[in-house]
């Protein structure tokens, strides 16, 4: 292939998509979107129709969005210093690209004649839709602008695109630059043996010890450090990972502090230059909160409504150390809180997460999930036979032997809705989290028939060790649920104009399909259908069972609390930001979040290094962290319908399909949630599964 990242290929090529390929293949994209703008640029306004302006420009950039849809993604799960080299060369371009769009006056005006002329009454309540939408879009982006403040947004958005990417890779590379190696296996008392047995292997593939002088090595990776933090016994150990990982980000030539100033500067700028007096103010407008002061005030009202919980969390977690160690009662040191957390957790309720591992083997998982989505949505859902690094005929490339690929159909058609990736485990050239994302929309066409969609679902769980298969823990499990719910989303949007369907809603909406999902986590009767033990096949004992609801809401208030600090520390850099500029992060860390983190001995380095979630992008989450909180109330909310209807009632999740997923923002998101529930949200369903009503 000459332009092998631009393919229509619906299986993607991916062992061809080569560094040596990326300034031609993007120049190329570049090169065509722009001949297709200056189409539309050049129509006179008594010729303009639906298909010659806003269907134009919808698809004018399709190359474009394949190509760089897929070296972004690339750069996510494979980074290397050619890949890395070659999109940061055309970045610049691209970044130009996409932010001169809307601000280009010949485009406007043409979409602006056919917007005003009387053709629009005849077309249908989507396009109608998609109409106003991308009018709103130009206008938030400056179409309206006086030449001058066009090119100030255009810079601002070039350095922006520049600034994040750095950021991300630094947050990357400082993460790979530690490791612990650990020779004295006394040091690992307390710590599970498949965490053990992992750390050791690990060692081993990287060169340290040997099967008769074993060493076992730990990194900043969650699946690394969690259980190391969480059960090892030794204070000493877990007091040098957590300061590990607060090097992430911070130290030496990873040291992300100036970005962050640099960043949220200019957002500041080109929200003034917008006309709003914060960037929460700029992008939140056309979301559910609407403006910066709404999200911090709906952060506040819950932060009021649970703060006595949250001391009494700390002051009994104080004096459960106290009582163990005959010592006073004081703050607990960082590194001690998850340790003294799971062991006051495990003589309370007599439960331990690992007790649930040998139940959540990962296939085993993704087929149960699989299972439960089919019978509630009307779908069925297949394993495709992969391979990886070559073409292979009848298997799907896929970009590391750890990924696997899979088709979804509608059960009543057998029509393919769309195909998904899932690559599951940590690497050194995998940025850390999950995420879900799209490679390509589809949907209805004119001719009766279906593009189908493509997405992909990422994580950083459990790995294999040795024989066995890789045994999740179950925030793990809730994971994989969550990140297929945003897949969903995508993977059933039945919408005509692909620019408004899965996904493409408001953040503080996009959320909810997710979070919804995570439910099935929990309840007996979908659990069932998951949660087998991998060696004997068992469901997990009622009596194991039980105690992990009892224990559900084990200083559920503090967990609520650390994701109200997060959206709390956003909302407040950016709506604040002239009032905090170049202060130093970390006492303005404990100054703003003042009531919303636990008193500890030891003051810990702010997270806004390495939050990659507020700027590993031009917008990212930035100003949008609290839409976690804000569809929790949603989510919480609506799945008390399954609960009164049945928890697998396929009428409810038909009708959760059809009202939810498969409308995208075809309309405005308040009104699919009321077709839904036939009424607005209620916030007493959210505080009383966290048992905090």
């Amino acid at each position: 292939m000459q332009h092998p990242f631009l393919t229509d290929s619906y299986h993607i090529p991916w062992a061809s998509l080569t560094p040596d390929h990326i300034e031609a293949d993007i120049t190329k994209a570049l090169e065509l979107a722009e001949q297709r703008l200056d189409s539309i640029r050049k129509i006179d306004a008594s010729e303009v129709t639906y298909e010659n302006t806003f269907g134009a420009l919808e698809n004018a950039a399709q190359e474009l969005e394949y190509g760089w849809g897929r070296l972004s993604h690339l750069d996510s799960v494979d980074d290397n210093p050619e890949q890395r080299a070659g999109m940061n060369g055309m970045l610049p371009q691209v970044s130009s690209f996409y932010s001169q769009i809307s601000l280009d006056a010949d485009i406007w005006k043409t979409l602006k004649a056919f917007a005003d002329s009387p053709a629009v009454k005849t077309l249908s309540t989507v396009k109608k839709r998609f109409i106003e939408e991308t009018c709103a879009d130009f206008i938030q982006a400056g179409a309206d602008l006086p030449a001058d403040k066009k090119a100030e947004v255009a810079e601002i958005d070039a350095e922006l695109s520049q600034k994040t990417k750095k950021f991300s890779e630094n947050v990357l590379d400082s993460t790979n630059a530690w490791e612990l190696i650990i020779q004295d296996e006394s040091r690992l008392t307390g710590l599970p043996e498949m965490a053990k047995e992992s750390a050791r292997l690990d060692a081993l593939q990287q060169g340290h010890g040997s099967e008769d002088d074993p060493k076992y090595r730990f990194t900043l990776q969650h699946p690394s450090m969690g259980p190391a933090m969480q059960y090892a016994d030794d204070d000493a150990l877990r007091k040098e990972i957590w300061e590990a990982n607060g090097t992430i980000g911070r130290d030496g030539n990873y040291d992300n502090t100036e970005l962050i100033w640099e960043i949220i500067e200019l957002r500041q700028r080109k929200a003034e230059v917008l006309g709003h007096a914060s960037f929460p103010d700029l992008v939140l407008q056309r979301r559910m909160a609407k403006n910066g002061q709404a999200a911090l005030d709906f952060t506040e009202d819950l932060h009021g409504r649970i703060k006595e919980q949250f001391l009494t969390d700390t002051q009994e977690l104080q004096d459960y150390k106290a009582e163990k160690t005959g010592g006073a009662s004081a703050p607990l040191e960082p590194w001690d809180t998850g340790y003294w957390a799971e062991k006051r957790r495990k003589e309370q309720y007599d439960f331990d997460d690992e007790a649930l591992r040998p139940y959540f083997p990962v296939d085993q998982v993704m087929a149960g999930m699989f299972s439960i989505t089919s019978k509630l949505f009307g779908i069925h859902i297949t394993q495709v036979d992969s391979v990886y690094g070559k073409d292979e005929e009848g298997k799907v490339q896929v970009w590391h032997e750890d990924c696997k690929f899979y088709d979804v159909f509608d059960a009543e058609s057998n029509e393919l809705l769309g195909s998904f990736y899932a690559d599951w485990h940590p690497r050194a050239t995998k940025r850390g989290g999950a995420w879900m994302n799209s490679l390509r929309t589809g949907g209805p066409v004119e001719n009766g028939t279906r593009d189908p969609h493509l997405g992909l679902m990422i994580g950083n769980m459990t790995k294999p060790v040795g024989d066995k298969p890789a045994l999740l823990d179950h925030r793990e499990v809730e994971t994989i649920f969550h990140e297929f719910g945003h897949l969903l989303h995508h993977l059933l949007g039945d919408v005509e104009v692909r620019s408004l369907s899965g996904t493409n809603v408001p953040w503080d909406f996009v959320e909810l399909p997710s979070q919804i999902m995570e439910n099935f986590c929990w309840d007996r009767e979908s659990l069932d259908m998951f949660a087998t033990h991998y060696e004997t096949g068992e469901t997990i004992p009622e009596e194991l069972f039980q105690k992990m609801v009892a224990a559900k809401n084990y200083m559920s208030a503090t967990g609520f609390m650390r994701q109200l600090s997060l959206g709390k520390l956003d909302l407040e850099l950016h709506q604040n930001f002239k009032k905090y500029k170049g202060g130093d992060l970390d006492v303005l860390d404990r100054e703003i979040l003042k009531g919303y983190k636990t008193p500890l001995a030891t003051e810990s380095p702010t997270i806004a290094r390495r939050f990659s979630h507020l700027f590993s992008g031009p917008v990212a989450y930035a100003s949008g962290y609290y839409s976690y909180k804000w569809a929790e109330v949603l989510d919480a909310d609506a799945f008390t319908r399954f609960q009164e209807e049945g928890i697998l009632n396929t009428e409810t999740g038909m009708s959760f399909r059809r009202e939810i997923l498969a409308r995208g923002n075809s309309r405005p998101v308040d009104e699919s949630y009321r077709a839904f529930m036939s009424r607005d949200p209620e916030l007493t369903p959210l505080l009383e599964r966290a048992g905090l009503a």
